[in-house]
Protein backbone atom coordinates (compact mmCIF):
# COMPACT_ATOMS: atom_id res chain seq x y z
CA UNK A 1 0.00 0.00 0.00
CA UNK A 2 1.82 3.22 -0.88
CA UNK A 3 1.15 6.08 1.55
CA UNK A 4 -0.32 9.68 0.77
CA UNK A 5 1.76 12.60 1.21
CA UNK A 6 -0.29 14.55 4.39
CA UNK A 7 -1.55 17.26 2.65
CA UNK A 8 -1.29 20.68 4.05
CA UNK A 9 -4.92 21.97 4.89
CA UNK A 10 -6.14 24.89 6.49
CA UNK A 11 -9.67 25.77 7.94
CA UNK A 12 -10.98 29.18 8.24
CA UNK A 13 -13.40 30.90 10.80
CA UNK A 14 -16.18 32.14 10.14
CA UNK A 15 -19.25 34.78 11.37
CA UNK A 16 -21.48 32.97 13.82
CA UNK A 17 -24.67 33.59 11.18
CA UNK A 18 -22.88 32.50 8.41
CA UNK A 19 -25.26 29.24 8.62
CA UNK A 20 -27.67 30.83 7.54
CA UNK A 21 -26.10 32.00 4.56
CA UNK A 22 -25.41 28.52 4.01
CA UNK A 23 -28.89 27.20 4.30
CA UNK A 24 -30.01 30.46 1.62
CA UNK A 25 -27.10 28.45 -0.94
CA UNK A 26 -28.30 25.26 -0.69
CA UNK A 27 -31.94 26.78 -0.93
CA UNK A 28 -30.57 28.08 -4.24
CA UNK A 29 -28.81 24.71 -5.54
CA UNK A 30 -32.09 23.02 -4.98
CA UNK A 31 -34.07 25.61 -7.30
CA UNK A 32 -30.99 25.33 -9.55
CA UNK A 33 -30.97 21.10 -9.86
CA UNK A 34 -34.41 20.38 -9.27
CA UNK A 35 -36.06 16.93 -8.98
CA UNK A 36 -31.82 15.95 -9.05
CA UNK A 37 -31.95 17.10 -5.65
CA UNK A 38 -35.31 16.86 -4.46
CA UNK A 39 -35.08 12.89 -5.20
CA UNK A 40 -32.64 12.64 -2.20
CA UNK A 41 -35.40 13.70 -0.41
CA UNK A 42 -37.83 11.24 -2.30
CA UNK A 43 -35.29 8.43 -1.30
CA UNK A 44 -34.88 9.05 1.96
CA UNK A 45 -38.21 10.09 2.76
CA UNK A 46 -39.65 6.74 1.52
CA UNK A 47 -36.75 4.80 3.56
CA UNK A 48 -37.68 6.50 6.65
CA UNK A 49 -41.25 5.37 6.28
CA UNK A 50 -40.59 1.93 5.65
CA UNK A 51 -38.78 2.07 9.14
CA UNK A 52 -41.59 3.61 10.78
CA UNK A 53 -43.69 0.60 9.24
CA UNK A 54 -41.32 -2.11 10.13
CA UNK A 55 -41.00 -0.38 13.69
CA UNK A 56 -44.53 1.43 13.89
CA UNK A 57 -45.18 -0.94 17.20
CA UNK A 58 -41.73 -0.76 18.74
CA UNK A 59 -41.10 2.64 19.58
CA UNK A 60 -38.42 1.66 21.56
CA UNK A 61 -36.33 0.43 18.53
CA UNK A 62 -38.04 3.26 16.10
CA UNK A 63 -36.63 6.12 18.48
CA UNK A 64 -32.61 5.33 18.01
CA UNK A 65 -33.55 4.17 13.98
CA UNK A 66 -34.72 7.77 13.51
CA UNK A 67 -32.28 9.82 15.50
CA UNK A 68 -29.24 7.23 14.18
CA UNK A 69 -30.23 8.60 10.64
CA UNK A 70 -28.56 12.61 11.32
CA UNK A 71 -25.29 10.29 11.73
CA UNK A 72 -24.73 8.55 8.28
CA UNK A 73 -26.90 11.54 6.63
CA UNK A 74 -22.99 13.09 5.27
CA UNK A 75 -22.48 9.84 3.20
CA UNK A 76 -26.00 9.95 2.08
CA UNK A 77 -25.25 13.11 0.66
CA UNK A 78 -22.19 12.53 -1.13
CA UNK A 79 -24.09 13.18 -4.71
CA UNK A 80 -25.58 16.62 -2.96
CA UNK A 81 -21.78 17.86 -2.36
CA UNK A 82 -21.43 17.00 -6.35
CA UNK A 83 -24.33 18.84 -7.18
CA UNK A 84 -23.26 21.92 -5.42
CA UNK A 85 -19.37 21.60 -6.76
CA UNK A 86 -21.32 21.08 -10.72
CA UNK A 87 -23.26 24.25 -9.82
CA UNK A 88 -20.21 26.19 -8.30
CA UNK A 89 -17.87 25.05 -11.68
CA UNK A 90 -20.92 26.02 -14.07
CA UNK A 91 -21.25 22.60 -15.41
CA UNK A 92 -24.73 20.62 -15.43
CA UNK A 93 -26.10 19.63 -12.26
CA UNK A 94 -28.12 16.83 -13.43
CA UNK A 95 -28.25 13.26 -12.99
CA UNK A 96 -25.53 12.52 -15.13
CA UNK A 97 -23.56 13.97 -11.63
CA UNK A 98 -25.13 11.53 -9.06
CA UNK A 99 -24.76 8.76 -11.50
CA UNK A 100 -20.46 9.48 -11.72
CA UNK A 101 -20.90 10.04 -7.91
CA UNK A 102 -22.09 6.72 -7.02
CA UNK A 103 -21.01 4.72 -10.01
CA UNK A 104 -17.07 6.38 -10.99
CA UNK A 105 -16.08 8.14 -8.11
CA UNK A 106 -13.24 5.68 -7.70
CA UNK A 107 -11.83 6.86 -10.97
CA UNK A 108 -9.66 9.57 -9.55
CA UNK A 109 -8.04 7.14 -7.68
CA UNK A 110 -5.90 5.73 -10.12
CA UNK A 111 -4.11 3.27 -7.36
CA UNK A 112 -6.32 0.58 -6.10
CA UNK A 113 -3.76 -0.21 -3.54
CA UNK A 114 -3.50 3.08 -2.36
CA UNK A 115 -4.69 4.39 0.95
CA UNK A 116 -7.08 6.80 -0.52
CA UNK A 117 -8.96 4.38 -3.03
CA UNK A 118 -11.60 3.07 -0.77
CA UNK A 119 -11.30 6.17 1.48
CA UNK A 120 -15.41 7.21 1.12
CA UNK A 121 -16.17 3.40 1.86
CA UNK A 122 -14.76 3.29 4.84
CA UNK A 123 -15.75 6.76 5.81
CA UNK A 124 -19.03 5.11 5.06
CA UNK A 125 -18.28 2.19 7.13
CA UNK A 126 -17.16 3.96 10.39
CA UNK A 127 -20.40 5.95 10.43
CA UNK A 128 -23.45 3.29 9.96
CA UNK A 129 -21.35 1.07 12.69
CA UNK A 130 -21.29 4.48 14.75
CA UNK A 131 -25.26 4.79 13.58
CA UNK A 132 -26.00 1.04 14.58
CA UNK A 133 -24.00 1.38 18.32
CA UNK A 134 -26.49 4.34 18.64
CA UNK A 135 -29.60 2.31 17.83
CA UNK A 136 -28.50 -0.46 19.81
CA UNK A 137 -27.97 1.55 23.11
CA UNK A 138 -30.80 3.47 22.53
CA UNK A 139 -33.17 0.11 22.44
CA UNK A 140 -31.28 -0.89 25.46
CA UNK A 141 -31.90 1.88 27.47
CA UNK A 142 -35.30 1.95 26.84
CA UNK A 143 -36.51 -1.54 26.92
CA UNK A 144 -34.01 -2.03 30.23
CA UNK A 145 -34.98 1.39 32.17
CA UNK A 146 -38.43 2.03 30.80
CA UNK A 147 -41.15 1.49 33.83
CA UNK A 148 -43.27 -0.46 31.50
CA UNK A 149 -42.84 -1.45 27.39
CA UNK A 150 -42.32 1.07 25.01
CA UNK A 151 -44.39 0.81 21.83
CA UNK A 152 -45.77 3.60 20.42
CA UNK A 153 -44.87 7.76 20.88
CA UNK A 154 -47.65 8.02 23.17
CA UNK A 155 -45.62 5.35 25.53
CA UNK A 156 -42.17 7.21 24.90
CA UNK A 157 -43.64 10.80 25.68
CA UNK A 158 -45.48 9.24 28.68
CA UNK A 159 -42.96 6.35 30.16
CA UNK A 160 -39.36 8.39 28.95
CA UNK A 161 -39.88 12.03 28.48
CA UNK A 162 -42.68 12.79 31.53
CA UNK A 163 -41.66 9.78 33.66
CA UNK A 164 -41.11 11.34 37.19
CA UNK A 165 -39.98 8.02 38.51
CA UNK A 166 -36.03 8.84 37.20
CA UNK A 167 -34.12 10.44 34.43
CA UNK A 168 -34.18 8.33 31.52
CA UNK A 169 -35.28 10.99 29.41
CA UNK A 170 -32.08 12.75 30.41
CA UNK A 171 -29.71 9.81 30.40
CA UNK A 172 -31.14 9.09 26.69
CA UNK A 173 -30.43 12.41 26.12
CA UNK A 174 -27.16 12.52 27.27
CA UNK A 175 -25.84 9.21 25.88
CA UNK A 176 -26.81 10.22 22.44
CA UNK A 177 -25.19 13.63 22.77
CA UNK A 178 -22.50 11.26 24.08
CA UNK A 179 -22.02 9.46 20.77
CA UNK A 180 -22.91 12.37 18.14
CA UNK A 181 -20.66 14.81 19.52
CA UNK A 182 -17.74 13.18 18.39
CA UNK A 183 -19.06 11.91 15.25
CA UNK A 184 -20.37 15.24 13.78
CA UNK A 185 -16.89 16.68 14.80
CA UNK A 186 -15.17 14.08 12.57
CA UNK A 187 -17.72 14.31 9.87
CA UNK A 188 -19.06 18.01 9.59
CA UNK A 189 -16.90 18.86 6.63
CA UNK A 190 -14.99 14.88 5.86
CA UNK A 191 -17.14 13.52 3.06
CA UNK A 192 -16.96 16.87 0.76
CA UNK A 193 -13.51 16.89 1.54
CA UNK A 194 -12.70 13.24 0.05
CA UNK A 195 -14.83 13.98 -2.52
CA UNK A 196 -13.28 17.05 -3.73
CA UNK A 197 -9.62 16.17 -2.77
CA UNK A 198 -7.57 13.23 -2.68
CA UNK A 199 -6.76 12.83 0.83
CA UNK A 200 -7.62 9.65 3.44
CA UNK A 201 -10.01 9.18 5.89
CA UNK A 202 -7.56 10.31 8.59
CA UNK A 203 -7.14 13.65 7.10
CA UNK A 204 -10.20 13.93 6.54
CA UNK A 205 -11.10 13.70 9.91
CA UNK A 206 -8.54 15.20 11.81
CA UNK A 207 -9.66 18.73 9.60
CA UNK A 208 -13.03 17.78 10.61
CA UNK A 209 -11.78 18.27 14.26
CA UNK A 210 -9.88 21.38 13.26
CA UNK A 211 -12.68 23.05 11.96
CA UNK A 212 -14.76 22.76 15.16
CA UNK A 213 -12.13 23.79 17.54
CA UNK A 214 -11.55 26.64 15.79
CA UNK A 215 -15.62 27.43 15.49
CA UNK A 216 -16.95 25.89 18.66
CA UNK A 217 -19.86 28.23 18.82
CA UNK A 218 -20.16 28.50 14.86
CA UNK A 219 -20.07 24.60 14.79
CA UNK A 220 -22.68 24.02 17.59
CA UNK A 221 -25.03 26.63 16.23
CA UNK A 222 -24.60 24.89 13.04
CA UNK A 223 -25.35 21.52 14.88
CA UNK A 224 -28.43 22.89 16.43
CA UNK A 225 -29.52 24.07 12.98
CA UNK A 226 -29.38 20.51 11.25
CA UNK A 227 -30.87 19.15 14.46
CA UNK A 228 -33.68 21.38 14.49
CA UNK A 229 -34.36 21.36 10.84
CA UNK A 230 -34.23 17.51 10.92
CA UNK A 231 -36.56 17.45 13.49
CA UNK A 232 -39.59 19.61 11.64
CA UNK A 233 -39.17 17.09 8.93
CA UNK A 234 -39.27 14.29 11.01
CA UNK A 235 -42.32 15.81 12.67
CA UNK A 236 -43.92 16.24 9.63
CA UNK A 237 -44.89 13.08 9.13
CA UNK A 238 -41.67 12.56 7.10
CA UNK A 239 -43.29 14.77 4.36
CA UNK A 240 -40.58 17.89 5.13
CA UNK A 241 -37.58 15.76 4.82
CA UNK A 242 -37.92 16.21 0.81
CA UNK A 243 -37.33 19.57 1.36
CA UNK A 244 -34.84 19.39 4.55
CA UNK A 245 -32.27 16.65 3.28
CA UNK A 246 -30.96 18.44 0.14
CA UNK A 247 -30.95 22.03 1.59
CA UNK A 248 -28.61 20.97 4.42
CA UNK A 249 -26.79 18.51 2.02
CA UNK A 250 -26.00 21.12 -0.36
CA UNK A 251 -25.47 23.24 2.62
CA UNK A 252 -22.55 21.42 3.64
CA UNK A 253 -21.25 21.75 0.66
CA UNK A 254 -21.07 25.34 1.09
CA UNK A 255 -20.00 25.14 5.09
CA UNK A 256 -17.05 23.26 3.46
CA UNK A 257 -16.08 25.80 1.15
CA UNK A 258 -16.08 28.48 3.60
CA UNK A 259 -14.44 26.41 5.92
CA UNK A 260 -11.43 24.89 4.37
CA UNK A 261 -9.02 26.79 2.63
CA UNK A 262 -9.12 25.97 -0.94
CA UNK A 263 -6.47 23.72 -2.54
CA UNK A 264 -4.19 26.22 -4.47
CA UNK A 265 -2.87 23.66 -7.04
CA UNK A 266 -6.56 22.41 -7.75
CA UNK A 267 -7.71 26.01 -8.56
CA UNK A 268 -4.86 27.01 -10.57
CA UNK A 269 -5.62 23.89 -12.75
CA UNK A 270 -9.42 24.50 -12.59
CA UNK A 271 -10.54 27.89 -13.59
CA UNK A 272 -14.39 27.57 -12.92
CA UNK A 273 -14.01 26.84 -9.32
CA UNK A 274 -13.88 30.03 -7.45
CA UNK A 275 -12.78 30.34 -3.18
CA UNK A 276 -15.69 31.04 -1.03
CA UNK A 277 -16.11 33.76 0.59
CA UNK A 278 -17.50 35.13 3.98
CA UNK A 279 -14.25 33.73 5.99
CA UNK A 280 -12.89 36.33 8.14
Amino acid sequence: MNPLPTPVISVRTVGFMRPLVWLGMGWRDIQHSGIASLSHGLMLTFIGAAIVAFARDKFWLLAGALTGFLVVAPVLATSLYALSRAIEREEPADWEVIAQTWLNWQNQRLNRWSEDYWCMLRFGILLASAATTWVLTSAALITLLAPAPVNSPADFIQLVVLSPHGWLFELWLAMGAILAAPMFASSVVAMPLLLDRKVNVKTAVLTSWQVVLSNPGVMAWWAALIMGFTFLGLASLLIGLIFVIPMLGHASWHAYRDLVAPDIDAHLQDKGSTPATGAK
